[in-house]
């Protein structure tokens, strides 16, 4: 069993770039090494980390991107444009631009918001305890920039 991570994002907070690359006939490592640039080493580099102030956040982010990404809020359930997307491509961070997650690794979990088998790359997330609410839950967090992107459950395909 595969463990799942269980992305719940608004509307701002995943870019998909198949759109553009899909009509360009762009292959989606094609589409990862062109927006990994600056920021990932395909040969193991480290991350350059994005450090922004409070107030650089807001002014960068919607409010809703904000409240997800900066303060790891929640989107409702089956409100976003990705949870019931089809189409293929890479699922990047809203924050830094960061990939994230492939359409491959995609599947229905029926919860409402994008599930992931599993990242491009483990070391573009951050996998963090989080014991909020009274409970004990792996959070996702963009290895990048430190935005939220949801949580880990291990019942996933």
């Amino acid at each position: 069993m595969h463990t799942r991570y269980f992305i719940c994002l608004a509307l701002a907070l995943f870019g998909l770039m198949s759109c553009n690359q899909a009509q360009k006939g762009v292959t989606e490592q094609e589409a990862l090494n062109q927006a990994t640039g600056p920021f990932i080493g395909l040969d193991g580099d480290t991350l350059q980390k994005v450090e922004k102030t409070d107030k650089e956040w807001k002014a960068e982010l919607s409010e809703q991107a904000y409240y997800v990404l900066r303060q790891a809020g929640t989107e409702r359930a089956f409100t976003g444009n990705f949870w019931n997307n089809k189409k293929k491509g890479v699922y990047i961070c809203a924050g830094c631009g960061l990939p994230l997650f492939s359409s491959a690794t995609k599947f229905e979990s029926g919860t409402g918001w994008p599930s992931f088998w599993e990242p491009i790359r483990k070391e573009n997330i951050l996998e963090v305890v989080d014991k909020a609410y009274g409970m004990t839950r792996t959070e996702v967090r963009c290895a990048r920039c430190g935005g939220h992107q949801g949580h880990v459950f291990d019942d996933g395909p």
